[in-house]
């Protein structure tokens, strides 16, 4: 009786070669995943980036504006062209997340105060810089809340089981969120004498 042949699925060789195949394309999709998710923050800071470099381009025309119509608030637009120069000397992004918070506040404060001080409603141009500012601050919202969006997915897949393990493989850390800052739920404080 002359012996059979196994046949070729059978031979555990090819399993383990479809193991090693099926884990290293595994490793392969997760890693490229997470790379596009990094990506994708990238992106996403570019864009809260540029509109806060739109805001901050605003900034000396509000100035310019300002002084030439009111003597009001200058701590505040004093406050605002100085983080304006932190922000354009930094290339940290968690620094910059940290003044453009700051400058949120302050801005913040200064949009109240244009609401509130009758004089300043009646100039046009002001009018009109005020409305190019309150514009871009939504779309500052839009852009931090997409960045946020983002980083939550990001910090996640690095966190989830498997997918942790190819992380701290390859280095992914999580990524820092752009949170409120603290005191952002309260009014800002204008002085009575400019209501």
């Amino acid at each position: 009786m002359m012996p059979t042949k196994k046949l070729f699925y059978m031979k555990p060789w090819l399993w383990i070669l479809v193991v090693v195949a099926v884990f290293a394309l595994w490793i392969i999709v997760t890693y490229n995943s997470l790379i596009s998710l990094s990506v994708g923050i990238d992106n996403s800071w570019a864009n809260v980036q540029t509109q806060y470099q739109r805001r901050f381009d605003l900034i000396p025309r509000l100035v310019n504006t300002t002084s030439a119509y009111a003597q009001f608030e200058k701590s505040t637009l004093t406050q605002i062209t100085q983080l304006r120069s932190q922000w354009q000397s930094t290339t940290d992004q968690n620094q910059r997340i940290q003044i453009a918070q700051q400058t949120d506040t302050a801005i913040a404060r200064l949009l109240l105060v244009f609401e509130n001080y009758p004089n300043l409603k009646t100039v046009e141009p002001l009018r009109a810089l005020q409305d190019e500012l309150s514009g871009t601050e939504n779309r500052i919202a839009v852009a931090r809340m997409d960045y946020n969006n983002i980083v939550a997915r990001y910090n996640a897949a690095i966190k989830y089981f498997p997918g942790s393990l190819i992380a701290s493989s390859f280095g992914f850390t999580a990524k820092t969120y752009f949170n409120a800052t603290t005191g952002a739920e309260n009014v800002p404080n204008v002085p009575n004498n400019l209501i």
